[in-house]
């Protein structure tokens, strides 16, 4: 077999894996956090947001960038490995310390007094998580998601057992916080276990320098992404409420969850790939193609139809108390028609080692962000998400600008491959809106209704005009029917 099969082969594997881990493991989260959003008041979930840009920036910090170099490097050596273990492992303790040294500034900051203790417990987190990123890394770098998949399912689901419980037994806040930290034990515990890598006592500072090369500027703009990332909640946590925050944050975290695991999904396969095949700029270019219809091909009709069923869904799957985040919902699945976009350009650039690019357009997207929130905040939190919409856009121009110059696949390249998936996904949503005028007045069974018609019209729209993308899923996953392979052997 040719090392293109295998490497595609791998992809696939790669990818039908993650799609297993993307459903599983979303899922698990998703009725967990349903289930803790009936439990807890949106207060409490806006307390914990007001940290998470901490633990954020921390992991960040902590990795460095190192994480992407060993997986982007062609050849990685047991010094390499190691010099990063043991680096990860210092990071982390400083870190830790620090987040319990500035605990109370923290708190001050958002004159909440509980953020004190609530920020040194969540901490802890940072240490343990330094004790499995080698592994997880090589996980990635061998694309071998099976294992991951395993390790995520196992971790999300006893640790949310775990947050649940305490929930239920009213530790409020508290019950995310125990969570989030059980959640780092069992993924470091399984990692070492389903692993075979173990650190030996090596460690040489100039394999260090020479990975920092690379990881630096991913570093930079880790650190960027991240606090333009969180920007909105410091903001909207400072000026505002709680109670505000919680319902933002919801609000966000539904519309993300979707995206992301697209975008997770999809990344954790592509950017070992791209890496591999990076001296054949033709070859990426055809595999970015086929990787950025695939996305649009799902997140388009998701963004478009959580939008237009935002309404029955927080009230059927989260209850009235969260009825104020639907319009934060809808306006932010606009935005989030972008995020794969974005994403998938930035992971060619990444892969091809052009980080000092990847560098530059985080620094001017941040500009972009902090244009919107001069001139949004003021008019409350509804202005802000609209110009986040607008940031997005203008961010995606940004990227496809430089790919064109570095593989030649322009913006109007990219539009023509995408807006079939568009079209489609805007009738589909005409559609589900059409079913609001049905007269049923019971909203789960309206709920309900307009999924099963949103997914037969977006896939009956799919079959109509043969879009590749679906066809090839479509082909992929019937292939791996029991009764087709029965009949392809026979």
């Amino acid at each position: 077999m040719s090392s293109q099969k295998t490497l595609k082969a791998q992809a696939v594997r790669g990818a039908a894996w993650g799609f297993i881990e993307a459903i599983g493991l979303r899922g698990v989260q998703f009725v967990i956090n349903i289930i803790l959003a009936r439990l807890l008041a949106p207060e409490q979930f806006g307390l914990i947001g007001m940290l998470m840009i901490f633990i954020a920036l921390s992991w960040t910090l902590m990795d460095s960038g190192f994480g992407a170099a060993l997986i982007q490097k062609q050849s990685i050596t047991e010094e390499d490995k190691n010099s990063i273990f043991y680096f990860n492992i210092f990071v982390g303790i400083v870190i830790t310390v620090l987040l319990c040294l500035i605990a109370p500034w923290v708190a001050a900051f958002f004159k909440q007094p509980v953020l004190t203790s609530l920020l040194r417990v969540l901490s802890l987190v940072i240490v343990i998580n330094s004790l499995g990123m080698v592994q997880g890394n090589l996980l990635i770098k061998e694309i071998d998601f099976k294992t991951q998949t395993k390790i995520s399912l196992a971790a999300s689901l006893c640790s949310g057992i775990i947050g649940v419980t305490f929930a239920y037994y009213g530790f409020g806040v508290w019950s995310l916080a125990i969570q989030q930290l059980s959640n780092a034990v069992f993924r470091v515990v399984l990692l070492w276990i389903l692993n075979s890598w173990r650190p030996a006592l090596i460690f040489s500072m100039s394999s260090l320098r020479e990975m920092f090369s690379y990881g630096s500027k991913l570093l930079v703009s880790g650190l960027l992404n991240v606090v333009f990332e969180h920007i909105y909640v410091i903001i909207i946590g400072r000026i505002f409420s709680p109670l505000t925050l919680g319902l933002y944050t919801r609000a966000k975290s539904l519309k993300t969850m979707p995206s992301w695991t697209l975008c997770a999904m999809v990344g954790r396969v592509t950017f070992p790939v791209f890496s591999k095949i990076q001296d054949d700029r033709e070859r990426v270019k055809r595999a970015m193609r086929k990787s950025l219809t695939t996305m649009v091909l799902i997140n388009f009709p998701v963004m478009i139809g959580l939008a237009v069923v935002a309404y029955p869904f927080v009230f059927v799957v989260l209850t009235s108390k969260w009825k104020a985040c639907v319009p934060y919902l809808e306006v932010l699945c606009l935005g989030g028609l972008m995020l794969p976009l974005i994403f998938i350009n930035l992971n060619v650039l990444r892969a091809l080692g052009r980080s000092d690019l990847v560098l530059k357009i985080e620094a001017l997207s941040k500009i972009l962000i902090i244009i919107n929130i001069v001139l949004t905040w003021r008019w409350g939190v509804m202005a802000m998400i609209w110009g986040q919409v607008a940031v997005s856009i203008l961010s995606y121009g940004l990227n496809v600008y430089y790919n064109k110059i570095i593989i030649g696949y322009s913006m109007k390249e990219q539009i023509k491959d995408i807006y079939p998936y568009l079209i489609n996904a805007l009738l589909m949503g005409l559609a589900v809106c059409g079913v609001i005028y049905l007269p049923i007045n019971n909203l789960p069974v309206l709920f309900i209704i307009q999924l099963v018609v949103g997914a037969a019209v977006y896939t009956l729209l799919c079959r109509i005009w043969k879009l590749p993308a679906y066809q090839e899923a479509e082909e992929i996953v019937l292939s791996r029917l029991p009764l087709r392979r029965i009949r392809k052997e026979s």
